[in-house]
């Protein structure tokens, strides 16, 4: 690559010769140079708050109920193992589609359960049929936190999908973990501009931001995508592509993550939420919810699609 790149971020970390740190010097070097009552369909969950803007699809029996509208779809599944079959397909079938029509797929990954949802793609037949060569990862947030630290949502998923497999390397975006929460988030944002003048990540006409194809994102009980948590002012970022946070409600405390123009800009976003424990924003978001206060969740759309995988408790209130 050209050495006038390098100047994007910083200069490369030095790192022992593990095959973990070997995978990170590789991605590192990459880096651095680039409301009404809800209707309920009693044979399986949950569907709309308005039967003018959806349409009801049933899939298969045992598996889920599905509606959709312009922009929205939401499945509702018998298990979180049914949801982790469909996430598979649909990830694999929005990999295969991007692939042929831009010779890429740029993928968003979260933390949390979302990697173990994720685990039917490391099985037959989407380990041996998708070109993962092809695929480039980022992530929507990270804890500032080395890579080998528990808390690391890099770690998470190199541990249960990465080093799984067969990604390029160097196409796998991590933080840099050297720097500060500001740091590391305007290193981040300054990547990421890198790759969109390179025309790695796509733009939206509509907003100038960065396109990315899909962003897989999970939610918190409190209803936080990201690091984006109720209340906080970053919800409310406008300017940045990634910021930091210092004062997460949720340790660590120091992140980055990307803001809700970045996230709204994707062509897809697929939000992965199980467990009753989270049933109460999936009601806010979707049902016929007396919360006054939009939480972070209900901020999130998409400029293609946005579609909601749940389990059936997740669904439980709706």
């Amino acid at each position: 690559m050209a050495s006038t790149s390098i100047t994007f971020c910083n200069a490369l970390r030095t790192l022992s010769c593990s095959p973990r740190s070997i995978f990170n010097t590789q991605l590192h070097a990459l880096q651095l140079i680039r409301s009404s009552r809800p209707i309920v369909f009693p044979s399986v969950s949950v569907i709309a708050t308005d039967p003018s803007k959806f349409k009801c699809v049933r899939t298969k029996a045992s598996m889920a109920e599905t509606s959709t509208d312009n922009k929205k779809k939401v499945q509702v599944f018998d298990s979180e193992e049914d949801l982790a079959v469909s996430l598979a397909k649909y990830t694999a079938d929005l990999s295969e589609k991007f692939c042929k029509e831009r010779g890429s797929f740029t993928v968003v990954l979260s933390g949390g359960s979302l990697i173990k949802s994720l685990r039917k793609l490391v099985d037959q037949p989407y380990v041996d049929s998708i070109e993962w060569e092809k695929w480039h990862v980022f992530w929507v947030d990270e804890r500032v936190v080395p890579k080998d630290h528990e808390d690391s949502n890099y770690k998470l998923a190199f541990d249960g999908f990465l080093s799984k497999v067969p990604i390029t390397p160097g196409n796998v975006y991590s933080i840099n973990d050297a720097l500060s929460a500001e740091g590391a988030a305007e290193d981040y944002e300054i990547c990421l501009k890198h790759l969109v003048k390179s025309n790695i990540i796509d733009v939206s006409p509509a907003t100038g931001l960065p396109k990315f194809d899909l962003m897989l994102l999970g939610m918190g009980p409190d209803g936080h995508v990201a690091s984006l948590f109720p209340g906080h002012p970053l919800v409310n970022e406008k300017e940045k592509w990634v910021t930091f946070i210092k004062d997460s409600p949720k340790p660590p405390p120091e992140r980055i993550t990307f803001t809700f123009p970045v996230i709204n800009s994707s062509a897809y976003n697929a939000l992965v939420v199980c467990g009753a424990g989270k049933a109460g924003p999936v009601q806010a978001a979707l049902g016929n919810s007396q919360n006054f206060d939009k939480l972070p969740v209900q901020m999130v759309s998409a400029e293609v699609e946005l579609a909601w995988f749940l389990d059936k408790d997740a669904a439980s209130k709706l």
